[in-house]
């Protein structure tokens, strides 16, 4: 695949994020009719315009976070984070649910809603890949370099648990992942860990003990309960309708907008989209999707080794493995392997705010590369 000359970064991840663009714009436009007549009369094409527009803002986003130095990360990841934690607090007490499953913020005059924790896992992402890279000669301090790292993953994944347990989760990973690449010693990781376990057990505790105190935290309990018993629930039902799409679908497919699963699953366009995939193309498309996001990291590993910035590694490495490790969650659901999570699959599943958010997150992943680029051109030159 041809990339224009005046992209720069690396091309494989180029042609990966046009290639799950394409297949993202197909199965969109074939799994919103039960959406299109519920709300516009049947007018598929209505959404079909939306997804491509929000589609082509984010590959400008990618472009336009590519060609910023990524070294600019550094100083902004600060803001970000001091920005990210009133967002996150006023979103857990004063924001929207949608799905039952997320909390929001509306954009006013958009007509989209705003998750805040896509743009807080950015934030701490980058946060942590700064603190890392600057106390690297001090790495094995407690009181200097580890809490000062920690108490911000702590923070912000305690503001997103309430609400949603599965990114709270996946970022808390990520973040953990950071730090052991980053050589934070064992010691720490494993303080680190016990204490989460009890927080998240009294956390369990109390949620079991006073299930109305939240909504939202009923919906993830619910979840987790039908999960793990096999009793009949709605997200028992939605992970059964997504298992008959990839069952029915084969190793062909029934072809493109002939999934019937598309009727009964609640979100065929963007929690489930993956097994609409393999019910319209088979399963040899959803082996390929997943090698896609396979090759993204892979490609994110090699950028992070060849940056001479060990910030440089950090934040490609940290961006890569979020969004990796969000669509393995997404495509263990869709196979039953995870209770029903809410996670889209990235750059592929419908939305707004979330695919432009991951376009930047890869934006800054190619910013990385290409600053790789020019260092290897210097070598070569001198």
């Amino acid at each position: 695949m041809e990339i224009p000359v005046k992209v720069k970064g690396d091309r494989v991840i180029w042609a990966v994020v046009i290639l799950l663009s394409i297949v993202s714009v197909l199965v969109v436009y074939s799994s919103v009719v039960t959406l299109a007549y519920k709300h516009k009369d049947g007018n598929t094409m209505f959404y079909l315009f939306k997804h491509s527009t929000i589609i082509g803002i984010g590959l400008l986003l990618m472009y336009l976070t590519h060609k910023v130095k990524y070294s600019y990360y550094s100083r902004l990841s600060q803001i970000a984070l001091f920005v990210s934690i009133p967002l996150l607090l006023f979103t857990l007490l004063k924001g929207d649910s949608l799905n039952e499953a997320s909390r929001w913020l509306p954009i006013p005059g958009t007509g989209l809603t705003f998750q805040t924790s896509d743009f807080a896992k950015l934030a701490l992402i980058a946060y942590v890949a700064r603190m890392l890279a600057i106390k690297q000669t001090d790495i094995n301090n407690f009181k200097g370099t580890f809490l000062p790292i920690v108490i911000p993953i702590v923070i912000m994944c305690g503001l997103i648990l309430p609400a949603n347990f599965s990114t709270a989760a996946a970022l808390f990973t990520t973040s953990f992942v950071l730090m052991f690449i980053g050589r934070i010693p064992l010691k720490h990781l494993g303080i680190l860990t016990g204490s989460a376990v009890v927080f998240f057990a009294f956390f369990i505790l109390f949620v079991f003990t006073f299930p109305n105190v939240s909504n939202r935290v009923a919906t993830w309990k619910s979840r987790i309960e039908n999960f793990s018993s096999g009793q009949e629930g709605d997200g028992n039902f939605q992970a059964d309708q997504s298992k008959i799409a990839i069952a029915t679908g084969g190793v062909v497919g029934k072809g493109p907008g002939q999934s019937t699963q598309k009727n009964f699953l609640p979100h065929p366009y963007s929690d489930f989209i993956y097994a609409i995939v393999i019910e319209e193309y088979g399963i040899g498309m959803g082996v390929l999707i997943l090698l896609l996001y396979l090759i993204l990291l892979y490609r994110g590993i090699k950028i992070a080794s060849k940056s001479e910035k060990s910030f440089g590694s950090f934040l490609a490495i940290g961006c890569c493995f979020s969004l990796v490790f969000q669509a393995m969650i997404n495509m263990g659901v869709a196979v039953n392997l995870f209770p029903v999570t809410g996670q889209p699959l990235p750059l592929v599943s419908m939305g707004g705010t979330s695919i432009w958010f991951t376009s930047i997150a890869i934006g800054i992943i190619l910013s990385v590369s290409k600053e790789n680029e020019k260092e290897s051109a210097k070598v070569e030159t001198a």
